[in-house]
């Protein structure tokens, strides 16, 4: 029982040591300790500066009053000479304050004053120094003092100064001061950082355990977002984005491998069939032509609909940058248009090619082609379906391009028996195809195709009912009127 209890308390303190280096080795952490050390900086700086500027200006405030007292100690001088001098010294050094005075013979003997002795040789040296002085009586040199000393007519010496005892003493409260300061600012910065560290870690140990779980199988997983907007929040959202469309992906993924099953396994099946029969019965050299032709057939569509698998596999993961190019969105849906004029009159529909504006663009002009193209073939295809519409004598495909404020739209719209609105979102999946479509040929990938292609320019598509008919809208960004060809 106490080894179970001695061995919790250890993997417990492995844990909070393993927690206390993740929260040093975070770049909040680090920020903050940075900060820290430019905050001290100034911090110490500034304080520093007001400590010796504080200094400074007593050391001024002193020397002026030394310079008023010995201007007014000039003036009893000239009016009364060396007695009177001796005189008012006596006076001013009996009253209390900070003021230092002192008269002595040329050989150095106290004459007058409140200070009792000075360091040796002193007194050789006029002018103004800092000296340490003894009080009153005393030979003790345990003062301080700014002091000037004058040598007067006859060798006569006159010191005057001030005590420097409350300067040291501020000097010494601003000096506790500064280091409690810098105690303070470093003890609330080390605090502040390691709270803020320890709630960004908290944020991101949640994060990674949520990707744990999706790398683990849980694609459904998504990392929590606090609400506040804040850099977390947006990588959050990101990454959320990105998980999402990587989910979509894996569906697609699914649905495709099963589409391709279900909906590539009749063709397959009808081509060996084929094949068989034409080995196993006895056949002319003509016969056997007719079934290798109807197996080549089938194999070209086979590898059409792979074709189209891999197009829209690569557009997927492609991006649009790799394809920039500037061109005129009408001048390709007028070319692509002028394609399909014959092949819809011989389906009995015309075509009416419409554009209008500025509709320069900056993309592929193959892909838009080829979506434009698709777009086109299923119109004809079934805006020919004379059973859909009854009473109908062929139909009019309209095939219109304008720009709409910043967008180009491009309009495919035909006669046809139209989408069902609750399938309109399901057709863009590949290998759907609608129970009256069954009749014609394809596989189903047309639309996914167009889709891809518009999703990679930046762009929207929509169907919308043409009553009666489909008008499938393509909106994509246009290049800002004036910029650069």
């Amino acid at each position: 029982m106490a080894d179970d209890v001695a061995r919790s308390g250890r993997s417990a303190g492995r844990r909070d040591h393993g927690r206390l280096q993740n929260l040093f080795r975070t770049t909040a952490f680090k920020l903050s300790f940075a900060y820290l050390l430019i905050f001290t900086t100034f911090a110490f700086l500034a304080l520093g500066y007001v400590a010796w500027n504080a200094s400074r200006v007593l050391d001024d405030q002193m020397v002026s009053t030394i310079e008023a007292e010995i201007s007014g100690l000039s003036e009893q001088y000239k009016s009364g000479g060396l007695r009177r001098l001796i005189s008012v010294v006596e006076r001013r050094a009996g009253e209390p304050g900070a003021s230092l005075y002192l008269v002595t013979t040329p050989a150095g003997e106290h004459v007058a004053g409140n200070v009792g002795a000075l360091p040796a040789g002193l007194l050789a040296e006029p002018g103004q120094t800092e000296a340490v002085y003894a009080r009153g009586g005393s030979s003790s040199l345990d003062h301080r003092a700014i002091m000037r000393i004058f040598t007067l007519p006859g060798g006569f010496r006159l010191v005057v100064g001030r005590d420097v005892e409350e300067r040291d003493r501020l000097r010494s409260v601003i000096g506790g001061t500064f280091g409690t300061s810098l105690l303070l600012v470093i003890l609330l910065g080390v605090v502040g950082g390691w709270f803020v560290a320890s709630r960004v870690l908290k944020r991101v140990d949640a994060m990674t355990e949520t990707t744990r779980r999706i790398m683990a199988g849980d694609l459904g997983g998504r990392l929590a977002v606090a609400g506040n907007g804040d850099e977390l929040d947006r990588l959050a959202r990101n990454l959320n984005e990105m998980l999402e469309r990587i989910g979509e992906l894996m569906r697609g993924l699914r649905e495709v491998s099963d589409n391709i099953a279900h909906d590539l396994k009749t063709p397959l099946t009808r081509l060996r069939n084929r094949a068989d029969e034409a080995l196993r019965s006895p056949a002319s050299a003509a016969d056997l032509r007719l079934a290798m032709e109807g197996v080549i057939e089938d194999s070209d569509g086979l590898i059409r609909v792979f074709n189209a698998l891999l197009m829209i596999a690569r557009l997927e993961g492609v991006s649009a940058h790799e394809l920039m190019a500037e061109f005129d969105v009408g001048t390709t849906a007028r070319e692509v248009g002028e394609l399909y004029e014959a092949v819809a009159a011989d389906e009995g529909v015309s075509l009416d090619i419409v554009t209008t504006g500025d509709l320069r663009f900056m993309g592929s002009r193959e892909l838009i082609g080829q979506a434009l193209a698709n777009l086109i073939d299923n119109a004809v295809k079934y805006g020919a379906m004379k059973e859909a519409v009854p009473n109908r004598d062929g139909g009019c495909i309209r095939i219109s391009a304008e720009r709409i404020g910043c967008a180009i739209r491009v309009v495919v719209a035909d006669r046809g028996p139209g989408i069902p609105a609750e399938a309109r979102g399901r057709v863009l999946d590949r290998f759907v195809r609608l129970e009256d479509a069954r009749s014609r040929p394809g596989f189903g990938l047309g639309l996914s195709l167009v889709a891809a292609i518009v999703r990679l320019h930046q762009g929207t598509l929509v169907l919308n009912d043409n009553a009666p008919g489909l008008a499938v809208v393509v909106t994509l960004p246009a290049l800002a009127v004036g910029d650069p060809a």
